[in-house]
């Protein structure tokens, strides 16, 4: 008798989902998962929905503290950031959770990249010396992965998750994917440089989405961040210019601009 999910922040990695969700399990209605990433619907389907249950709060502990009937209902919820971009993630999800609300934070694709590659060199999981390198290879790194996962659901592809430097910050595809199977008012889109700049708002307007009462939390740490040498300016211009018709299509899809020209 244990719950399952009513919000899971889908990704995007490194966009800024351990803060938010370290945020939102600091508030009196929601009890977070037993471990922010479960990634069930990614790499653990073949687990089974009994497996997924068991990180989540009981319905007894749903109930336990809940005093007068003006009390808004317990949340509870996830956070696993490669769901946005695993191409089966949107329908297993759909299938068993169509009523979820789902939240993306997407970040400026190249700062995105070179924050991936430098968290895969700390993890130990990069054995390429040079980010320059790492994305010259990611075309053949990748090279048939995806159609791998879609032809056998218990595939795992430690490349497709590690090393899509790049792919990963191909925003509109990834969403277009998930609009097949949610309407675009059950998905909260956030762009992770305005939840940087200004975390008590995009906090407050994710509460609003989750029709949680209002909360402050008393800080406003940011979380899983790391200290590394910026990138090669001219480095940056090249993929800035790479990815702009790419985050244009973006802004078309969703009718909002993101800030993301180059520094």
């Amino acid at each position: 008798m244990r719950l399952l999910p009513d919000f899971i922040i889908i990704g995007a990695q490194k966009g800024g989902t351990s803060s938010l969700y370290a945020y939102l399990s600091q508030h009196p209605c929601v009890q977070a998962a037993t471990v922010k990433e479960v990634h069930f619907f990614d790499e653990n389907f073949g687990r089974g929905l009994n497996w997924y249950r068991h990180f989540f709060p009981s319905l007894a502990q749903k109930f336990a503290d809940v005093t007068t009937e003006k009390k808004p209902r317990l949340l509870t919820g996830e956070a696993s950031p490669y769901y946005i971009f695993h191409p089966l993630a949107a329908r297993r999800i759909a299938a068993i959770l169509p009523r979820v609300k789902l939240v993306a934070l997407l970040r400026n694709p190249v700062d995105r990249a070179y924050s991936h590659y430098q968290h895969e060199v700390r993890a130990g999981d990069e054995p390429l010396s040079s980010f320059v390198e790492a994305i010259a290879r990611e075309e053949e790194r990748l090279q048939g992965e995806k159609e791998k996962i879609l032809a056998d659901e218990q595939y795992n592809s430690f490349n497709y998750r590690h090393y899509s430097y790049l792919a990963r910050g191909l925003y509109a595809d990834q969403l277009e994917n998930w609009f097949e199977f949610f309407p675009a008012k059950q998905i909260l889109i956030i762009a992770s440089e305005e939840f940087y700049a200004n975390p008590v708002r995009i906090y407050q307007k994710t509460l609003d989405f989750l029709s949680l009462p209002y909360f402050d939390i008393k800080h406003y740490y940011k979380y899983n961040t790391n200290q590394y040498q910026d990138m090669d300016t001219t480095l940056y211009k090249k993929l800035s210019d790479y990815f702009k018709p790419y985050n244009q299509r973006l802004s078309n899809i969703l009718g909002k601009h993101f800030e993301w020209d180059i520094k």
